[in-house]
């Protein structure tokens, strides 16, 4: 039977893998963008950015748990990245198009977020904290997103 500690760690290291997902999904939709889209292209930046600071600070907390780090990605995060390089390649590199994808990847890391506070997960109040800290601004980073797909004509 799995502890309280086990499964914490278990799922900080989930976190961990769809921030790394995250991470490579804004790093390739802002591959995938034309010339004109230097805007969309610092937002896109900025979340990679916060997501690896996400996974410094999960890293830090299974650590300090004494669990072993994960530094993969998850299979369904591999998935996503593969349809964003099918859709731009169909889309013509469409802002509306990366902006859909990108907004199913914020839904699955929202949800990930979500389901990693239910209190069966057995999360020290510290671990608690630091993830509904980062929900916070993975909540805002989904409706910056979907604002920016909604503005699309």
């Amino acid at each position: 039977m799995e502890t309280t500690t086990e499964k914490s760690i278990e799922v900080l290291n989930d976190l961990i893998e769809i921030n790394n997902d995250r991470i490579d999904g804004f790093s390739r939709a802002a591959k995938d963008l034309g010339e004109g889209d230097a805007d969309l292209k610092a937002v896109f930046d900025k979340f990679a950015t916060d997501s690896r600071q996400n996974v410094q600070e999960l890293s830090a907390a299974v650590g300090q748990a004494g669990g072993e780090l994960e530094t993969g990605n998850t299979v369904a995060g591999t998935i996503h990245r593969a349809w964003i390089d099918v859709k731009a390649t169909f889309s013509g590199h469409d802002r509306k198009a990366i902006l859909d994808e990108c907004e199913r990847g914020e839904d699955a890391i929202k949800k990930a977020y979500r389901d990693a506070l239910n209190e069966d997960n057995g999360l020290s109040p510290e671990q608690a904290s630091l993830i509904a800290t980062q929900q916070q601004a993975i909540n805002l980073g989904h409706d910056s997103i979907k604002a920016l797909r909604d503005a699309q004509v």
